[in-house]
């Protein structure tokens, strides 16, 4: 009930509120400017506009930062000294500085989009076969419908908490970087969980199979969430004290290692559960 929860939440949400893409994959543009007094995101769309010939995307972030992102063409050196310039005239008290700036061509934000698809599905692809060599099919079934619950889920988070929370959350390469993380996180659990049942299935082979299962998780239980709390703390860590630029990867880390731990007592094993008593059933239906 919880992951069919989360699962209609999270698909509801990517389907009618989106991504907010990073300029990674959109193209354009992107300034990273600091005041010494905090400025209406809004405000600062307007005054740019005109300059500009079209309305940036502006967010701010902490007190003094401001991001803008324009889509415009021309030279980098020629826009930024346009943004600069109308600080200077708009905003003179606010010292405006420029703190970093980024382009990414159209056809570079494509190819880095079709990469980031390709990859995840591969690593899930890959896992699959995996855990098929290792254990069998309804184990590579199970961990790769886990894996699948918790990427969903977790973008699905950043899709209802664009524009509500104080940092970015948009999907740029850093936050890819941080879906494969939590793969092979998630990935690690569920493996120490499968390798228990496998060991527990020819120990126990008269007792019935989920509770053989519902055995393993328990056995592993305290090693799982020993493990997840520890790294929970240091990626927490990292989210209050590694900065802006790190702060949505770091998010995205928090919500995975929570959701991979709990797919992978609750979802994976469910899922391999689920898949024997079918084949129970259908080999009593043959006979």
């Amino acid at each position: 009930m919880i992951s069919g929860t989360l699962l209609t939440i999270a698909i509801l949400s990517l389907a009618f509120r989106g991504l907010e893409l990073g300029i990674d994959f959109l193209g354009g543009m992107e300034f990273i400017v600091e005041t010494d007094e905090r400025l209406s995101s809004v405000e600062v769309r307007g005054q740019l506009a005109g300059p500009l010939g079209s309305e940036p995307e502006v967010r701010s972030f902490d007190a003094d930062m401001l991001l803008i992102r324009t889509a415009v063409e021309g030279e980098i050196s020629d826009i930024q000294e346009i943004i600069m310039g109308t600080f200077a005239e708009v905003y003179p008290e606010a010292n405006a500085t420029l703190q970093g700036t980024d382009v990414v061509g159209p056809r570079f934000a494509a190819d880095l989009q079709r990469g980031a698809i390709y990859s995840i599905l591969g690593a899930l692809l890959v896992i699959f076969l995996y855990i098929l060599i290792r254990f069998e099919w309804r184990f590579g079934l199970g961990s790769v419908a886990a894996l699948f619950h918790d990427v969903i889920i977790v973008l699905g988070l950043f899709s209802l908490l664009q524009g509500l929370v104080p940092f970015s959350v948009q999907i740029d390469q850093a936050i890819i970087a941080a879906f494969l993380t939590i793969v092979g996180y998630s990935l690690n659990d569920t493996v120490v969980v499968f390798d228990r049942i496998r060991e527990f299935t020819n120990l126990f082979k008269t007792d019935p199979y989920d509770d053989v299962v519902n055995r393993s998780i328990n056995a592993t239980l305290s090693r799982t969430v020993v493990t997840s709390v520890t790294t929970l703390l240091v990626v927490t860590i990292l989210f209050i004290f590694g900065g802006e630029v790190l702060r949505g990867f770091s998010f995205a880390l928090i919500c995975g290692v929570i959701i991979g731990t709990y797919s992978s007592v609750f979802v994976a094993s469910q899922v391999v559960v689920e898949l024997n008593l079918r084949r129970i059933r259908a080999k009593k239906a043959k006979r």
